[in-house]
């Protein structure tokens, strides 16, 4: 079973790999959360999520979303310096640290949500809005949901 989850996984972030900026790393996708992301005036924004259950290490409520572009030397702007990791998902009774867009509802965890095309709209709905609050607007392209 092991064998087969680590194969979907990495199916998965080729899936996702293969749409982004040329240059940009493979984020890494939080164990027990996911990531959304999607592509903006040539500029590539993931916003990590945690399942229900689970929360950030660190605040992350003024910060929904990571980007990579030309413009942060095609690295990863996330709060883990020096790498790909955008968010860890801790178990947590209470989620406190980002906003509530940032997590997926109970009984609707990364991979229910992935397979539904109205759960996962509403992700990508939630994430434009935020994009649009931070003064990013314009279509979004190559979206995708990556389950850890």
């Amino acid at each position: 079973m092991k064998n087969l989850t680590d194969t979907l996984h990495r199916q998965q972030l080729r899936d996702c790999q293969g749409t982004e900026l040329g240059k940009c790393p493979k984020a890494e996708v939080p164990d027990n959360g996911g990531l959304a992301c999607v592509t903006v005036a040539n500029k590539r924004y993931c916003k990590p999520l945690c399942n229900h259950g689970y929360d950030f290490d660190f605040m992350r409520r003024s910060r929904p979303f990571d980007e990579c572009s030309e413009q942060t030397r095609y690295k990863w702007n996330s709060q883990y310096v020096g790498g790909n990791t955008l968010a860890v998902c801790n178990e947590s009774a209470f989620p406190v640290s980002g906003a509530s867009s940032a997590y997926f509802p109970k009984d609707q965890d990364c991979l229910i949500v992935k397979s539904s095309s109205q759960l996962k709209n509403g992700v990508f709905e939630a994430f434009a809005v935020e994009l649009k609050n931070q003064g990013i607007e314009g279509e979004l392209q190559y979206a995708c949901l990556v389950c850890g």
